[in-house]
């Protein structure tokens, strides 16, 4: 069972000093466009033009092969591994209490969730917290800028994707990613509540991801607040439903999953389980 509370009418790289030379992204324009055309981020490393590749780590990661050379090339990946969860360590061990807040990288301005999510992370960070996001535009942006114009810390962990790079312009900690589990595991590690806004599979990726660890207690009880009640009840009906009666999940904690209109009552819920800082 999923608890429901509805106020209608409420709807509504690695240095933050560094501007980051980005590309096109979802939500359209350059950032600091070049004239050696298109500019491309592999982890630390900046491309334009020729120098871009074709391909990208995950998928070389993933691919499969009859060559045995990756026998010899794995050993390096390992240490590109650990070489990020040491750096993604090091820039978050000192921030304290954090709330992240997922969501589509498409979400228009216009969008009733854009606003609805800058409102958020600006109540977090009132609150003394620190908000996290992917670091790409959409709601992710929105909650970077609602927390970082009130002077919050506003952290983006943004991922080499083919199609989306670099951070966007309201973070003002920020690290970008290789590998999407090191990311995740800093979602993980340094949340002490979760928003998630209505998105597409990465939003349903950190999500789920999330749920498995508190349902099977790899992490203790984190509050996880599922902003916009239409776009969700329909995916929890079936969870709470078609999962449950055909034995494929235990009962959810009636507590573990939050639904809601309200952006406060989100804010409220996602930093329940800490002390806020002033």
């Amino acid at each position: 069972m999923v608890k429901k509370v509805s106020n209608s009418g409420k709807m509504q790289n690695n240095e933050a000093s560094t501007k980051q030379e980005s590309q096109s992204n979802d939500s359209g324009g350059d950032l600091n466009p070049s004239v050696l055309g298109e500019t491309y981020y592999r982890g630390p490393v900046m491309m334009r033009g020729p120098m871009i590749p074709k391909d990208n780590t995950t998928g070389n990661l993933l691919a499969p092969g009859f060559s045995t050379d990756w026998l010899h090339m794995d050993p390096w990946r390992v240490l590109r591994i650990q070489a990020e969860f040491v750096d993604g360590f090091g820039a978050l061990a000192e921030i304290g209490p954090a709330v992240s807040i997922f969501g589509s990288a498409r979400t228009p301005k216009t969008d009733p969730a854009y606003k609805a999510a800058e409102t958020m992370g600006a109540e977090v960070a009132k609150r003394g917290l620190a908000v996290i996001t992917g670091g790409g535009p959409g709601v992710m942006e929105a909650a970077n800028k609602g927390a970082s114009t009130v002077g919050g810390t506003s952290i983006g962990l943004g991922i080499e994707l083919p199609h989306e790079q670099g951070l966007n312009e309201w973070i003002n900690l920020g690290m970008s990613f290789r590998y999407f589990f090191v990311r995740k595991t800093m979602f993980v590690k340094y949340s002490s509540g979760v928003i998630i806004c209505p998105g597409g599979f990465g939003t349903l990726d950190e999500m789920f991801e999330l749920l498995t660890l508190v349902q099977t207690h790899k992490v203790t009880t984190i509050p996880v607040v599922l902003f916009d009640t239409e776009y969700w009840k329909g995916l929890f009906e079936w969870v709470t439903t078609t999962l449950k009666d055909r034995g494929m999940i235990s009962n959810l904690d009636p507590d573990l999953v939050v639904m809601t209109d309200d952006t406060d009552e989100a804010v409220k819920v996602a930093t329940s389980a800490v002390r806020p800082r002033h």
